[in-house]
């Protein structure tokens, strides 16, 4: 029977700067995998949940795939987060099951790091604040990946429910940074040198003409092409970078509704963690560059980390 690793397991084996760097290492090595399979499941009169199969291998060494659900309400009416899922890893030798975990902790987790990582090439090294928009299950390890790579001090949280953005920040008060939960969005837009957005937004919630010049902006949600958590005057200003072009460019709604409407093009895209972590593209150019990174998440980030947690843990 293969080994199982629960949420505090893949929490304890998953250090930021560790799994930071154990992106960079597959991205640098120019490991693909496959675009995810996406099924949109129906819920009678609620808003369709989803179901995503993320398979990806390093030859010789790993199999593995995560199984995901999303329901975009379950956190407003079961308390649960929206995003659950389970890992299995395999030999890459034999296919012979090695270990089963938590994949929902897996997936925040290399989510925040995949951020943190896109954020040592794309934030200024002196940025020291960060806003944080939604209060979600990702939010605080967002906040946290990214204390692992600039030096933050100030941090910011705003969520449409303003009682879990005062949750948050109290959360991460007592972790030791300078937080606080605010009202007003656009001012706190204007005032960041990182914004992070990690929602399931429709409609921009990151309006351009708010974001101030060498502001790194992270667009963390919005994973379908219907959904967007940025404008077109965003899109427009930006110097604009994804986690993977195959996957951005298949179902990150920031990206594909600004492509329809002309406010971006592909050729103006800079590249993605690939081309950043090989060296093939360049990341922060100036102090008042605007950057954006747009993540819908790639199945080799999820291998790399739960490789992580099978070495560590055995």
């Amino acid at each position: 029977m293969p080994a199982f690793f629960d949420r505090d397991a893949v929490d304890r084996a998953l250090p930021y700067p560790s799994l930071i760097e154990a992106l960079r290492e597959v991205f640098a090595a120019g490991i693909e995998a496959p675009v995810r399979h996406h099924h949109e499941i129906p819920r009678g009169g609620a808003e369709p949940a989803t179901l995503l199969l993320m398979p990806a291998w390093r030859p010789d060494r790993e199999i593995g795939v995560k199984l995901v659900t999303v329901f975009p309400d379950n956190e407003r009416v079961t308390g649960r987060p929206s995003v659950q899922a389970v890992y299995l890893l395999f030999d890459g030798r034999s296919g012979e099951p090695r270990a089963l975990m938590d994949g929902t902790a897996l997936t925040l987790r290399r989510t925040a790091a995949a951020s943190a990582l896109a954020a040592r090439f794309l934030a200024r090294e002196d940025a020291s604040s960060l806003l944080v928009i939604g209060a979600g299950a990702l939010a605080p390890h967002l906040v946290r990946a990214h204390a692992a790579v600039r030096p933050l001090r100030r941090i910011t949280v705003w969520n449409r429910t303003a009682e879990r953005a005062r949750e948050l920040a109290a959360t991460l008060a007592g972790e030791g940074f300078e937080a606080r939960a605010v009202e007003d969005r656009l001012a706190a837009i204007e005032e960041a040198d990182i914004v992070s957005c990690a929602t399931m937004s429709r409609t921009p919630l990151v309006p351009g003409e708010r974001v101030r010049p060498g502001t790194h902006v992270d667009l963390v949600g919005a994973f379908r092409p219907d959904m967007r958590e940025s404008d077109d005057a965003l899109l427009r200003r930006a110097a604009v970078y994804l986690d993977t072009m195959a996957g951005a460019l298949a179902e990150a709604g920031d990206i594909l509704l600004a492509i329809a409407s002309g406010a971006l093009s592909r050729e103006r895209i800079r590249g993605d963690l690939y081309g950043l972590c090989q060296g093939r593209v360049p990341g922060r150019r100036d102090a008042r560059e605007i950057t954006v990174f747009k993540s819908v998440g790639s199945a080799i980030e999820d291998l790399a980390a739960a490789a992580l947690v099978a070495a560590r843990l055995g």
